[in-house]
């Protein structure tokens, strides 16, 4: 949960109760907590998120990398990262880790599942936009370290936020993935929701919660959740909060599924509609450039 970013809509910035003066580094004492070696050798894959903070930002981000690909050597591992963390020098390393045809990085503090065979860098923009939602993010060192991870032979994706302040350098983006060696690029409209200086981008399609019935990611990909202080989560969306932490009890949550208040976290990302959940649904650009 260390970050160097104030990204104005992440909980880093929204939730009070948070404190960002006790850092927590997940270590890989934590996930032996959880899971013994027999364990992750069955593991299909495993990525790096941060509810309230940055993965590149952890001390002990490369042992725990190093540690699942020792055990699990064909395991999938990726990232989700603001990308402008630590020198070239560890993403030159990191590119050289993740080798695997499937292993992929979403570099992006919004980031999530993606395609297979890639790396996901989420940049919100050009030089001069990227850092209006993306605060503190340095863009001479996100391109570095971006370039340093591709040469290394990493396969990267981009993904980007759209707001009104952005939305005409779309195209110029998708350009600038190509040029650079991306192999997908994606673009959303946040559900984070909007402010004075994030306005809603026009012609695009708001991120409507269309309440259908749920279908669980979890459950799917048959996933678990570990935060930076070793707690155990259903998942990375109802393990958001501090302050709200829901322990490994989805038993419990599956019984509002079918009631007519379902829970709410399960609702805004889980609710289908015509098949499609709410958190599927919200990319209106995928683009696959080589």
């Amino acid at each position: 949960d260390v970050c160097q970013a104030a990204c104005s809509l992440c909980a880093r910035e929204t939730d009070k109760s948070f404190d960002k003066g006790r850092k927590h580094h997940l270590r890989v004492e934590y996930v032996q907590q959880h899971f013994n070696d027999k364990k992750i050798a069955q593991l299909d894959k495993m990525f790096m998120c941060g509810n309230y903070g940055d993965p590149a930002a952890g001390y002990y981000t490369m042992d725990i990398y190093n540690y699942f690909r020792k055990v699990n050597p064909e395991i999938i591992l990726g990232m989700n990262t603001n990308g402008a963390i630590q020198s070239t020098f560890f993403w030159h390393a990191l590119g050289k880790l993740f080798n695997q045809p499937e292993d992929y990085c979403v570099f992006s503090i919004d980031g999530s599942v993606n395609p297979k065979n890639s790396i996901v860098f989420a940049i919100d923009g050009l030089e001069d936009t990227n850092q209006i939602y993306r605060k503190n993010v340095n863009w001479e060192k996100l391109m570095a370290n971006a370039q340093a991870y591709i040469a290394a032979g990493g396969s990267a994706h981009w993904d980007m936020l759209v707001y009104k302040h952005n939305q005409h350098q779309v195209d110029a983006c998708e350009q600038l993935a190509r040029d650079m060696g991306f192999k997908w690029f994606r673009a959303k409209v946040s559900k984070r929701g909007f402010t004075d200086r994030l306005e809603f981008p026009i012609g695009w399609q708001p991120p409507v919660n269309k309440q259908g019935p749920i279908k669980c990611h979890v459950l799917n990909e048959k996933s678990m959740y570990i935060d930076a202080q070793g707690r155990l989560s259903p998942c990375c969306w109802i393990g958001a909060t501090q302050q709200d932490f829901v322990k490994d009890d989805l038993a419990t949550v599956k019984l509002t599924w079918k009631t007519s208040t379902p829970n709410t976290v399960c609702a805004s990302a889980c609710s289908t509609n015509k098949n499609k959940t709410v958190f599927q649904d919200q990319w209106q650009r995928e683009v696959q450039l080589c």
